[in-house]
């Protein structure tokens, strides 16, 4: 079995800056062969706010000649409170009724593939329901082994790292799914959200940062582990074990967010200016 795991793609049908990516993203998913698509969040540019972003980006996906497993990121459904867009139940039922699920169970022979909201880490009682939910699917996998998929890393430098804001998992939660984790031999994590592309390991299991198909970030935000690049991931999945494979899709252009931030996200725009005063 062959997953393909994109992540960050950031369409929309009116901020257009990096939809010219999708068609050779597209293309080469149908020359890998693969079986599945897994979308590890940040579909859109604005999906927060802007239904249409999220109806045109889940065209798009609809239109893939295979199944299609999506996530959603921070910029499709908000991020934390006291953000500018923190997660609400509306932004949740928004891409509940566009897309589907924000969190799945899905089984492929003897493989359990899991994919968390990591919105909802910090969400009022939302939280706790992923988290209920989690062990269940775990408790239940019958000696499947398990891929976990979600939009944000565990952590970005360091495993006992503070919180990290913005970036990763905040450390309580972060604990939580390290034990949850460990208890049930968890052999793969992989996330997206970083634009940055990386793989390492933490204890038994398999970390991977997937590349983003849309832009890269130059000096708007500090350096991180791995490799800038825009792509996608080729996961080649046998009956005992996932090997991933970090691919620079050909044709895609790497957009850099610095040049037209102005334009794509004013408010963050905005921020930076602000902190460099």
């Amino acid at each position: 079995m062959k997953i393909v795991q994109i992540s960050d793609t950031h369409l929309s049908p009116s901020k257009t800056h990096f939809n010219d990516n999708w068609e050779p993203v597209a293309r080469w998913i149908a020359m890998v062969g693969a079986d599945l698509v897994v979308h590890t969040g940040d579909l859109t540019i604005d999906g927060a706010d802007q239904e249409e972003d999220i109806t045109f980006a889940m065209e798009l996906m609809r239109k893939l000649p295979i199944p299609v497993l999506v996530l959603p990121g921070n910029h499709d459904v908000g991020h934390l409170a006291g953000s500018d867009q923190p997660v609400d139940a509306h932004r949740l039922a928004r891409w509940r009724k566009l897309v589907g699920p924000d969190y799945w169970v899905s089984d492929h022979g003897n493989w359990r593939l899991i994919g968390l909201n990591s919105l909802v880490l910090g969400f009022e009682d939302a939280e706790e329901e992923q988290f209920q939910w989690l062990e269940q699917a775990l408790a239940a996998r019958d000696g499947r082994h398990v891929a976990i998929f979600a939009h944000k890393p565990l952590f970005v430098d360091d495993p006992a790292e503070g919180d990290t804001g913005y970036w990763s998992v905040r450390p309580k939660q972060r604990q939580r799914l390290y034990e949850l984790m460990a208890e049930h031999d968890v052999a793969l994590h992989a996330s997206g959200h970083l634009h940055w592309a990386w793989q390492g390991r933490l204890g038994e299991t398999d970390l991977l940062w997937a590349p983003p198909t849309s832009f890269i970030i130059d000096t708007l935000e500090r350096e991180m582990p791995g490799d800038r690049l825009v792509g996608a991931v080729l996961h080649h999945v046998s009956e005992e074990r996932i090997d991933s494979e970090i691919v620079a899709v050909p044709g895609l252009t790497p957009h850099v967010l610095d040049h037209v931030i102005e334009e794509v996200y004013p408010r963050a725009a905005k921020k930076v200016v602000e902190a460099a005063q």
